[in-house]
C-alpha cells in the first residue's frame, strides 16, 4: 500500500523543501569596513525573499562564505577552487 502525501485531515501535500543558498559579490573592497555594507543587505534581502517562500519549502542555507574584490578573482568553494563564471579552476 502506498502512503499518501496528504495529512490525516486530507490538507494538501507539504510541498517539498528547496535548500536555497545565497550569494552574494562586491566587485570592490571599498566599503566593506563598514559595520553594514552591500553584502549584509543582499543577504538580508535574499533571506527576505526566501522566507516569504516558506510555504513552498524554501529554506536558506547558512552562510558559510564571502567574497570580495575582483571578479576575475578566483575564489575557494569548500576544497575545489573555482573560477568566475562556476567553471572548476
Amino acid at each position: 500500500m502506498r502512503k499518501s502525501n496528504q495529512g490525516a485531515k486530507g490538507e494538501a501535500p507539504s510541498p517539498a523543501r528547496l535548500r536555497c543558498a545565497i550569494y552574494t559579490r562586491k566587485s570592490t573592497e571599498e566599503g566593506l569596513e563598514q559595520e553594514f555594507n552591500s553584502l549584509d543587505a543582499q543577504r538580508e534581502a535574499a533571506e527576505a525573499f526566501i522566507q516569504s517562500q516558506r510555504r513552498e519549502g524554501w529554506i536558506a542555507l547558512p552562510s558559510s562564505m564571502m567574497m570580495a574584490a575582483s571578479p576575475a578573482r578566483t575564489w575557494t568553494a569548500g576544497s575545489e577552487e573555482v573560477a568566475p563564471g562556476g567553471r572548476s579552476a
